[in-house]
């Protein structure tokens, strides 16, 4: 797989990224990619290794590891290598649906696993894999199937994300009429609104909208399944349906002073500023000049001068970072409830597990080049928000936290540090802690059952509710998850309702 000896000749070289100085002037991608020439000799470094766990996607110590959606890396990695672009796209499409989404916003759980990665700098498998589409994409290779014979049966889905629009791609593919419902203006879910431009330009999402709706799909937007359009009608008009809502419930911080203005979950704040900078393109007329524009008003407005608390350290947290340092945010603070992570793998955290260690992320990148210091404050949370006159949010009560073992159940608990209290300004305040599940109004209006995370329950491994023909994906299902365990389950929820539907399945 790839050159025998690559992996001692090449080093890894991913592609160059722009400056923090630069790229914190627009909403641009700022990732770009190597020539092909280069990327190639990346490819090349893949390992004749023997088991490939990079292709695994199977669970060590409760986390995955490797591939969920068993792209077989060796294979594509050895056609880049030999220049076979075609032929890797084509290995490729054939178990995944979206690799321009992957490709940038995945935290590659197959070089996690790269056993080139033992020892040295894993396979950068996920720049290959953006190599192949975007080579697909120029040369006019990636095409939506329009199915020569419609079966006659007709799909729902509900839920335009990740899981909803790889559902609906196969569905369609075998002949079924399929229909997919979004509640936002745009189709998407939160690969529109939950992941921001510069990680995720919206075009590449249209570029293949436009393709699904040409192969047939048909997409509504601005319907509220359970509000606006009832669950009674869609069970009534459809064969099947399938819920891909996603975990769209925001864990909340329930603390003295949260009533206060100026408090925001950070999934609708992110969603605020992708919308206006699309209002902005159109108007433009030219996605990238939109993006170098200002953004006047809201959301600017909000966090233009102000000190910013971020309450998570996760992804999401990140992407509030880097967006308020695009807005023109004084400071930005971002509070981790949890220790520090080791730089290094433990020893109680080994290959081929996923590496439990300290990331630091594009905004976090941003806010050390701008202020020397990481945004990141560890074992801290909020302990009340203090509101000015006007009843806006002012400053924040933190506390500090320590790791404190539970005799009951022998796990470590975050417990306050007494006298720890200090207060900071905060001009702007964005809850990213997380979700807790999918939203009541939706699984209610359907009667299914739900477990005790408010997820849709199913039988282990199934993707069947509790009501006949009423089906469910993503993190609806599963839980708060990655893009990739998406397009796994709207994947696996498609043949399992193509076989309910037609006795048998070809997907």
């Amino acid at each position: 797989m790839g050159k025998t000896t690559g992996f001692l000749e090449y080093v890894r070289k991913d592609g160059p990224v722009r400056t923090c100085e630069e790229r914190l002037g627009d909403f641009l991608e700022f990732h770009d990619r190597l020539p092909l020439p280069a990327q190639k000799e990346q490819a090349g470094r893949c390992m004749d290794c023997g088991i490939p766990f990079c292709q695994a996607g199977m669970m060590i110590a409760g986390m995955a590891s490797g591939c969920p959606l068993h792209n077989l890396v060796p294979e594509i990695n050895d056609l880049v290598w030999h220049g076979r672009m075609a032929e890797a796209y084509r290995r490729l499409s054939i178990t995944h649906s979206f690799p321009e989404f992957t490709s940038r916003v995945c935290p590659a759980l197959c070089e996690a696993a790269c056993t080139c990665g033992l020892h040295d700098a894993p396979v950068a498998t996920k720049e290959n894999e953006k190599a192949v589409i975007e080579y697909a994409y120029a040369h006019g290779l990636v095409k939506e199937e329009t199915p020569a014979v419609r079966t006659g049966k007709k799909v729902a889905v509900v839920g335009s994300g990740p899981a909803g629009l790889a559902a609906a791609q196969l569905l369609n593919r075998r002949g079924h009429e399929v229909t997919v419902y979004e509640r936002k203006d745009r189709i998407g879910g939160l690969l529109r609104y939950g992941i921001p431009n510069m990680k995720l330009d919206k075009s590449l999402l249209d570029r293949r909208i436009r393709l699904m709706e040409e192969a047939g799909i048909r997409f509504v937007v601005n319907a509220d399944v359970g509000k606006t359009v009832s669950a009674d009608e869609l069970r009534q008009n459809y064969d099947s349906v399938i819920l891909s809502c996603g975990a769209s419930n925001p864990r909340d911080i329930r603390v003295p002073g949260r009533e206060a203005e100026g408090i925001w979950f950070a999934v609708d704040f992110l969603g605020m500023v992708t919308r206006k900078l699309l209002d902005l393109q159109e108007k433009q007329k030219d996605p990238k000049l939109a993006g170098r524009l200002p953004l006047t008003g809201v959301p600017a407005s909000l966090v233009r001068g102000k000190d910013v608390i971020v309450i998570g350290g996760g992804d999401t947290g990140n992407d509030c970072t880097g967006t308020c340092l695009r807005l023109g945010a004084k400071s930005v603070t971002q509070l981790e409830m949890m220790p520090k992570p080791s730089e290094t793998r433990l020893p109680s955290n080994p290959w081929p597990e996923w590496p439990r260690v300290l990331k630091t992320d594009y905004g976090q990148e941003e806010a050390i080049w701008r202020s020397g210091e990481d945004p990141r404050i560890y074992q801290t949370t909020v302990k009340e928000f203090i509101k000015d006159k006007k009843g806006h949010v002012k400053e924040a009560v933190l506390q500090s936290l320590t790791p404190v073992k539970d005799e009951k159940t022998g796990r470590m608990q975050m417990v306050p540090v007494e006298d720890s209290e200090r207060k900071v300004p905060a001009g702007l305040v964005l809850i990213a802690a997380g979700f807790l599940g999918s939203e009541a109004y939706v699984t209610e209006s359907f009667g299914v059952e739900t477990d005790a995370r408010t997820n849709v329950r199913t039988e282990p491994g199934g993707y069947r509710s509790s009501r006949e023909g009423i089906y469910t994906a993503g993190d609806m299902h599963r839980g708060q998850s990655l893009v990739v365990w998406a397009i796994r389950e709207g994947r696996e929820a498609a043949r399992a309702v193509d076989e309910a539907l037609m006795g048998y399945t070809t997907l």
